[in-house]
């Protein structure tokens, strides 16, 4: 499905200021974009293009106001985006006498990590899982337990598994397949309203190669070499989650040579208008480097509730050659 309205730019000096593409658009054109559920959205009052102000970006990196497991628990912070603390010499490490916390972390296709948790002290609890400049919220199970698929961010993938008391755990292990998929991640806090697109080889929204939320696929589409695919970690039933999503693309089977185009886009709700917002990015490609960037975002006052803030050039696109 393709869009059938032009897309209107913001005015001011707001896009030169920061040297990246923003637009606004209509519910309208969203409905274009995404196709017939949107048209449960709320459409803003007047349809008029607003002046935005206010985008910042840092290389700072995302606040938490979740507690880490002390120093002397044997864990430290990871700095974003590299800086990661010392691997632990087993799989899976408790790091509290006080409860029996383990955690394990297998490598399984596509550069995916699966973490599993035990701490049967700590039923429906929430935690953070950090790797590597990712950071995002789970909550254990009624038997303290929490199994969740994570993209790795480096090949020797150590991941820290903290609760709010200092309690928590560490598990690590080698992921020898990441060199062959380039990441991007956009991490938030609340109800932001942000979602990262992938758009595939000249895919425009609602084809086949337009990958987002709404339309992840699965690994196996990477596995087969046949495109990319996403997935969202964090749980929304908690408040004020911290949430990543995650766009892989496999570059060493890729079947077709050319460009994904990246973007980030935000929806004005009642959630969030009138407000600052921020997220982080993290990219990932081959054998580089972590590239982390902060952005901050003054979304528009709540009339214009339904529409849509797009920043077309905050990632670099994917190139994509052939093998």
């Amino acid at each position: 499905m393709r869009r059938t309205k032009e897309i209107l730019t913001a005015v001011g000096t707001l896009a030169c200021a920061v040297g990246i593409g923003f637009v606004m658009q209509s519910s309208d054109t969203a409905e274009q974009r995404y196709g017939a559920a949107e048209k449960q959205r709320p459409v803003a009052s007047n349809g008029a293009l607003l002046e935005v102000e206010g985008i910042t970006l840092t290389s700072a990196t995302l606040d938490s106001e979740i507690a880490l497991p002390l120093p002397d628990a044997q864990v430290t912070k990871a700095a974003a985006p590299q800086g990661l603390p010392p691997a632990p010499e087993s799989h899976g490490v408790a790091i509290t006498a006080a409860c029996d916390i383990t955690a394990d972390a297998q490598a399984v296709a596509a550069a995916m990590v699966k973490l599993a948790l035990d701490a049967a002290c700590l039923p429906n609890e929430r935690l953070t899982v950090h790797h590597n400049g990712m950071i995002f919220t789970e909550v254990t199970d009624d038997k303290g337990r929490l199994n969740v698929t994570v993209p790795a961010l480096a090949e020797e993938a150590v991941f820290i598994l903290a609760f709010g008391n200092g309690d928590g755990a560490v598990a690590q292990t080698t992921v020898p397949e990441l060199s062959d998929f380039n990441r991007v991640v956009l991490q938030w806090k609340g109800a932001a309203g942000f979602e990262l697109h992938a758009r595939e080889f000249g895919a425009d929204y609602g084809d086949a190669g337009h990958v987002w939320s709404g339309a992840p696929r699965d690994m196996a589409t990477a596995v087969l070499g046949e495109g990319g695919f996403m997935i969202r970690n964090g749980d929304t039933d908690v408040a004020e989650p911290l949430m990543a999503e995650i766009y892989s693309f496999p570059v060493a089977a890729a079947a077709q040579e050319g460009d994904v185009a990246l973007s980030v886009e935000a929806e004005v709700s009642k959630s969030n208008c009138g407000l600052e917002i921020e997220a982080q990015a993290l990219e990932l490609r081959g054998t580089d480097q972590v590239k982390t960037q902060n952005l901050t975002l003054a979304v528009p006052d709540c009339d214009a509730v339904g529409n849509f803030l797009v920043l077309n050039n905050l990632l670099q696109d994917l190139k994509v050659a052939q093998n």
